[in-house]
């Protein structure tokens, strides 16, 4: 088990159980481990998420991002539900909650 900051200097952790089910569920992730924990660290976005997530992005080539969904219990606690890479996202209808500055 890994543990990382997020933008919000809580501790996310990403278990065991969990990249493997997310390698499971999206095996073009399988050597990306490195890129999903830095994502939380530091992202280019943070959009608001269903049932209070939060999604960290990383713009990728194109329109295409690298997202991981996360949720952030208090101050001391937080865990990485899934990641995936999409391009359904559009900026203009989601709800940036923070955004890199250029």
């Amino acid at each position: 088990m890994d543990i990382i900051r997020s933008i919000n200097r809580i501790p996310v952790r990403l278990t065991d159980e969990r990249w493997v089910h997310i390698i499971e569920n999206h095996d073009d992730l399988a050597g990306y481990y490195d890129e999903v924990l830095g994502i939380i660290e530091a992202p280019d976005y943070v959009i608001k998420g269903y049932e209070g997530a939060l999604i960290a992005l990383k713009k990728k080539e194109g329109d295409k991002f690298l997202a991981v969904v996360y949720k952030e219990l208090g101050e001391s606690d937080g865990f990485v539900i899934t990641a995936y890479f999409t391009s359904k996202i559009k900026l203009e209808r989601e709800v940036i909650v923070w955004q890199r500055q250029a």
